[in-house]
C-alpha cells in the first residue's frame, strides 16, 4: 500500500532546481517577506495532482506530517489530498476534517495553499451551517487566518449568498497587507459578475477609502466607465 516515505521520495524525484528558484521568488519567500522560510522543490501544480494520484488514503497523521513540513510541495500535497478525503466523506469524516483544517490555519501559509484549498472544504462544509468562525479567522492577526476567512467565501457566492462576503469584507477592509487587498478585491469582483447592483451598493459606501489594489480588483469586470468614475475618486 502506497505510504508517506514514498510520496515524499516520489516528489524528491520530480524536484527541479531551476524551477525551485523561480518558485521562491515568485512566493516571496527571502526575509522579511511574507513567504520567508519557505523552502521550494520547483514541482509543477498539475505534476503534485498526478503525484497524489493513490495516496488518498493517507491518515490525517501523515498529512500532519507534511503539514509540519517546510517544503511548500509537501504542504501542497498534503491539501490536495484532503481535498479529495473531503469529496468522498460523509457527514462526519467532512467535519473531522474541517477541524483538521482550522487547526492547521497557520501551516496554510502561502496564498495558493488558501486560494487551492479552503472554498472547497472549509466553506464548502459552512454553506448549511453557522459562520462565526470566519468572523474570528477574519480578526485574527495572521495574514493567513485572514486569508482564509475572505476566499472561504467563494462557496457562498457561487450559491449566489453575498451577505458574509460583504461583512467581512468590512472587516478587513483597512488591512495593511496586499494579499488580503486583492483577496477581498477579488472576493467583491466575484459578487459583482454575479450582482452589480450589490458590489455597487459596496462601493458607493467604501470606494473613496478602500486600497486602491482592493478598489481595482473589485471593479476589473465593470464598464471602463465605471471603472474610471470609480478611480477617479
Amino acid at each position: 500500500m502506497p505510504n508517506l516515505k514514498q510520496l515524499k521520495g516520489k516528489l524528491s524525484k520530480l524536484a527541479d532546481k531551476k524551477q525551485a528558484a523561480l518558485l521562491a521568488g515568485f512566493f516571496k519567500t527571502a526575509s522579511g517577506q511574507y513567504g520567508e522560510g519557505d523552502v521550494f522543490l520547483g514541482i509543477k501544480v498539475p505534476a503534485q495532482r498526478m503525484a497524489a494520484r493513490g495516496y488518498e488514503n493517507l491518515s490525517l497523521a501523515d498529512l500532519q506530517n507534511l503539514l509540519n513540513s517546510k517544503i511548500h510541495e509537501h504542504r501542497l500535497i498534503a491539501l490536495l489530498i484532503l481535498l479529495s478525503q473531503y469529496k468522498k466523506a460523509d457527514s462526519a469524516g467532512k467535519k473531522k476534517i474541517v477541524n483538521f483544517y482550522l487547526r492547521n490555519a497557520k501551516n496554510i501559509n502561502n496564498w495558493d495553499l488558501v486560494d487551492l484549498s479552503c472554498p472547497n472544504i472549509l466553506g464548502n462544509y459552512l454553506l448549511d451551517k453557522p459562520r462565526q468562525i470566519l468572523y474570528k479567522l477574519a480578526k485574527s492577526k495572521n495574514l493567513w487566518e485572514k486569508r482564509i476567512a475572505i476566499i472561504s467565501t467563494a462557496a457562498f457566492i457561487r450559491n449566489k449568498e453575498f451577505s458574509d462576503t460583504l461583512q467581512i469584507a468590512e472587516i478587513l477592509l483597512n488591512d495593511k497587507h496586499d494579499l488580503i487587498h486583492k483577496a477581498v478585491g477579488w472576493m467583491l469582483r466575484e459578487v459583482g459578475k454575479r450582482d452589480e447592483a450589490v458590489l455597487a451598493r459596496f462601493l458607493y459606501k467604501h470606494y473613496k477609502t478602500m486600497p486602491r489594489t482592493m478598489l481595482r480588483y473589485a471593479i476589473e469586470k465593470l464598464s471602463e466607465k465605471k471603472r474610471e468614475y470609480y478611480l477617479g475618486r
